[in-house]
């Protein structure tokens, strides 16, 4: 594990952490992983199987029966489950809707944070996510937090739906990211926060290669201590 570097970028719902996040990766040659994909791989599982996503213990127990596998695709780390590999699966609105509620399962939690901190074994990674500073590796010295006003994250979803083909509503686009804001920031375990030590970007009038550029120039001056 010598030499392996992990960046931790966190923030709420379309902060950009994706498109910064895979363009960091591409810039230092690192690895890229979505800790969200495998929040909504656990929904999707459960509602593919007919579970509840709101019956925690049936969730978990539908979680823990399935057969994960992790490994590099084209730069990024991925999974399987059963065999399958979901993708724009984990898109859908019914996915959209319910991970939230079972990403603040306890259970879920600890399966994910365990499984991401496994990832390290690849090589260098950037991780984004809304626990990755704090929790997942809090020891990691490259911490970043994204934010924009709600509004403009909303839109930034909008246009990301009306450009799926997804029929969305502005304001519902709104109404829904302020909901999810709030569980995030007040479930019991693992709230969003700023990881001590993070580097706040607000990128509510940043272009995205500025975004990244600034990531990428905190990481290489960190390398120079």
């Amino acid at each position: 594990m010598e030499g392996i570097k992990t960046i931790a970028i966190d923030g709420p719902s379309a902060s950009g952490k994706s498109s910064v996040s895979k363009g960091v990766a591409a810039e230092l040659g690192f690895i890229y992983s979505d800790s969200g994909a495998l929040y909504r791989g656990v929904t999707w599982q459960a509602i593919r199987k007919g579970v509840d996503p709101q019956d925690a213990a049936a969730v978990t127990e539908c979680m823990l029966s399935a057969e994960w596998s992790f490994f590099v695709q084209d730069g990024a780390a991925i999974f399987s489950i059963d065999g399958d590999i979901p993708v724009q699966e984990l898109r859908g609105k019914d996915v959209r809707e319910s991970v939230a509620v079972v990403a603040a399962i306890p259970e879920i939690r600890r399966f994910v944070v365990e499984s991401l901190q496994s990832l390290a074994n690849f090589g260098s990674l950037v991780m984004e996510g809304r626990d990755i500073g704090t929790v997942v590796f809090p020891d990691s010295p490259y911490k970043f937090y994204l934010d924009a006003d709600p509004e403009e994250r909303a839109m930034r979803r909008y246009r990301e739906l009306v450009a799926a083909g997804e029929d969305e509503k502005a304001h519902e686009v709104l109404d829904s990211l302020k909901k999810r804001d709030q569980i995030d920031a007040t479930r019991k375990m693992d709230p969003l926060v700023v990881a001590p030590g993070a580097q706040v970007i607000d990128s509510t009038a940043m272009t995205l290669a500025d975004v990244i550029k600034t990531v990428v120039d905190a990481v290489k001056k960190g390398d120079t201590k």
